[in-house]
């Protein structure tokens, strides 16, 4: 329950520093790629040491760590672009609607259990999604399926591949807390080429508010993947649960955390979408966790 409830809090806190991006005037580019080192120097911090060395380079989930420090920095860029191409609408809601694909993962490749309370909370999360996400003004402009449908497949395979590692790779904390700075240091190195590339290019300039920016995002990041990592180890929940529970929680807190806090409205829409997500967590939970339905 622990694990849970930190992973939603803290991506709740990533939603607030992006929210406040644009007020201060970051780069999201730069606080994105300092995120990265940071998360790297907290994790290093956190277990006492910095793990990157020849012999870390040759454990069986190093290529795996490679694989998704890529997906990291490939998905923020695909985020951005999606955003700037079909708006914030069709690119959340692939984003949260990608949770299908890993619980589909979990019960067909480990044998997860799925009840029917389970079946129906997770068929509830995607109107649920869509109702507390989906903004009238921009009703129809998405016009490239391919992209929404591309951040679909790539948010989906990265949860997997998170599940994946998790279930083959990794046994113990130290070596999750291990895992997850590779990742990040991967991602760190692509970024700071990219950045470097721009500086030097004139396409972007140098500001220490980006690096502050990146600071604070970086900590609650680390350790929200981490989170991750051990509530999909833990016996709290199976992951077929776990993971559409996170994304949902995710979705119903910063809707919640908008209107209160940013003075975005609360139609009746938004209204249902949050009472669908408490439907679905319920059903699911209860499903998962007490055997119920």
């Amino acid at each position: 329950m622990l694990y849970l409830i930190a992973t939603i809090l803290l991506n709740i806190l990533l939603f607030v520093f992006f929210k406040l991006f644009p007020k201060y005037k970051i780069d999201t580019l730069q606080a994105i790629v300092f995120n990265y080192i940071t998360c790297v120097i907290t994790g290093s911090l956190f277990i006492g040491s910095f793990p990157v060395n020849r012999n870390s380079l040759s454990e069986p989930w190093a290529p795996w760590a490679l694989l998704m420090g890529v997906c990291f920095i490939s998905l923020f860029n695909l985020i951005g672009y999606c955003t700037k191409k079909e708006g914030i609408t069709a690119t959340t809601i692939a984003n949260k609607l990608s949770l299908v694909i890993p619980v589909l993962f979990s019960v067909f490749l480990y044998d997860e259990d799925l009840r029917a309370g389970k079946i129906v909370g997770i068929l509830l999360a995607v109107p649920a999604v869509y109702l507390s996400t989906r903004r009238p003004e921009e009703a129809g402009k998405a016009k490239h399926l391919w992209l929404p449908a591309l951040l679909f497949a790539g948010s989906g395979l990265l949860d997997t591949l998170v599940k994946y590692v998790e279930q083959t790779f990794l046994e113990d904390p130290a070596s999750q807390a291990v895992f997850t700075i590779h990742c990040f240091a991967v991602a760190a190195t692509i970024g700071s080429l990219i950045v470097a590339g721009l500086l030097i290019s004139g396409k972007r300039n140098w500001s220490w508010r980006n690096v502050l920016a990146g600071v604070l995002l970086g900590i609650p990041n680390y350790f929200s993947i981490y989170c991750l990592i051990r509530l999909l180890h833990s016996d709290f929940m199976q992951s077929s649960a776990a993971i559409p529970v996170n994304n949902i929680g995710i979705v119903l807190l910063s809707t919640v955390v908008a209107v209160l806090f940013f003075k975005e409205g609360m139609s009746r829409q938004k209204l249902a979408g949050i009472g669908l997500s408490l439907i679905a967590i319920l059903l699911i939970a209860l499903s998962d966790i007490y055997g119920f339905f």
